[in-house]
């Protein structure tokens, strides 16, 4: 019988595959990071094609689109190393579920922001509201274990939200709402989904 803490991380390894494969697809039709007419048609978070057309299911499709293979590399990266956890943590479906909600949920209240400050301008696309999510539910779980579970710590997690988060406010171009919102929505979403079984080891 499988050890939990032995089982692949198949949905991680799924979604990154997934973000990947349609980076190149996008690629190959056209320029992802200079031409954001481009990444409106192919369903990037467009605020005034929400606001007008309620074309809400753009919140999911962005959230699997990557301005750039720096853009993409980045969020692959916390992906694969904070999403096995939080997958073995929930178990597949909870997982799943999480990241998708997470990656809406944050798209969804940076598009209200932008919509509420006038910055309607500016398309958005990435996973980031999706891999703060996971980062959240982490949060929760660390707090619930009381500072600790499997390799993470309080400490450790909180440095690593405010190092993501710092860097955000300080490099254009990124979607610090995404950010909060993913992190809020994972946060409560992790709340609900995890078990209530203290997990320490």
């Amino acid at each position: 019988m499988t050890n939990e803490n032995e089982k692949k991380p198949y949905i991680t390894y799924g979604l990154a595959v997934l973000n990947v494969l349609v980076f190149f697809v996008l690629e190959l039709k056209g320029d992802t990071v200079g031409d954001p007419e481009f990444l409106i048609r192919m369903g990037g978070v467009w605020p005034e094609a929400i606001r007008e057309r309620g074309e809400y299911w753009r919140f999911l499709t962005a959230a699997f689109m990557h301005a750039g293979f720096g853009h993409l590399l980045s969020n692959m990266m916390l992906l694969v190393c904070a999403g096995p956890i939080l997958e073995r943590a929930l178990g597949p479906l909870k997982y799943l579920i999480l990241y998708l909600g997470a990656g809406i949920g944050g798209n969804a209240l940076s598009c209200m922001r932008r919509l509420i400050s006038g910055r309607s301008d500016v398309v958005a696309v990435g996973a980031s509201g999706a891999i703060f999510g996971i980062i959240g539910a982490l949060l929760w779980i660390v707090i619930k274990n009381k500072g600790r579970y499997k390799t993470l710590n309080s400490g450790g997690l909180a440095f690593m939200i405010a190092v993501n988060l710092i860097y955000g406010f300080t490099t254009s171009g990124i979607d610090n709402g995404a950010h909060l919102g993913g992190l809020a929505v994972g946060f409560l979403l992790g709340l609900m989904l995890y078990s209530e079984k203290i997990e320490n080891s």
